[in-house]
């Protein structure tokens, strides 16, 4: 497993680049936008793709969220984990929006990056293996409400449109999808998402849902409401 670190902080990529090796991952490091965006493609022109990046926030030449937004224009889907200070709902919404797997604040502990890491690559490897196996097509498409999702490819159709959506939210609206007319509680969500030892703080479901309404509700009526206090419903409004 192949990771790109991308910080200007010395003082946290040399510990951290140390923590990733020790763990039996490949590691290589940049210091800014650019710089990431240049070795993201050389490693591609080998024949190779990246399985993660971690990708800060704040960085000399292009943003975190530029060099993100820029590999997804390029349609490359390599896993992004973004460290940042930034907490607000707004900013997890446009790190998500530019194309961010998951998200973590610093400061944080080297336990919950490694679980985050350890996620991020196994819900990498179970797509391909999904991808890998998959005979029948039909089996990786569901239909609901005029909404159709093609998991293999986490392309959303609506009203005749196409709707690109990350993993997480391709994740997301499946669980939905799977489970219409009824009420799937915050906790229910977070298990699915997030295995348990690993979920994100609070907000982050909150960001997902809103993006995702962004997304797809562009096209009526709409078919995600909140039970405030409670969770979440998918289909008619309960």
């Amino acid at each position: 497993m192949q990771i790109l670190l991308v910080d200007d902080e010395v003082e946290l990529t040399t510990p951290l680049s140390r923590l990733l090796r020790r763990e039996g991952y490949g590691v290589d490091v940049a210091a800014d936008g650019e710089t990431a965006l240049e070795m993201v493609q050389d490693y591609a022109q080998q024949g190779q793709v990246y399985d993660l990046l971690i990708l800060d926030w704040m960085l000399p030449r292009q943003s975190g969220v530029a060099v993100c937004q820029r590999l997804r224009s390029q349609h490359h889907n390599t896993p992004v984990l973004f460290l940042t200070a930034k907490d607000t709902l707004d900013d997890r919404v446009q790190g998500l929006d530019a194309g961010a797997d998951d998200y973590l604040v610093k400061p944080f502990e080297l336990r919950e990056l490694l679980a985050r890491v350890r996620a991020l690559l196994r819900r990498r490897e179970g797509l391909a293996q999904a991808a890998a196996n998959s005979s029948d097509p039909s089996t990786h498409r569901l239909h609901i409400e005029g909404l159709e999702l093609d998991l293999t490819t986490q392309v959303a159709y609506r009203s005749g449109h196409m709707v690109a959506l990350s993993e997480k939210e391709s994740q997301l609206l499946a669980f939905l999808m799977r489970h219409p007319q009824q009420l799937l509680t915050h906790d229910q969500i977070y298990q699915h998402l997030w295995p348990q030892g690993e979920q994100p703080s609070s907000n982050v479901l909150a960001a997902h849902i809103r993006l995702l309404r962004r997304k797809i509700e562009v096209y009526p009526p709409p078919l995600i409401h909140t039970l405030y206090g409670k969770g979440y419903w998918f289909g008619t409004k309960p």
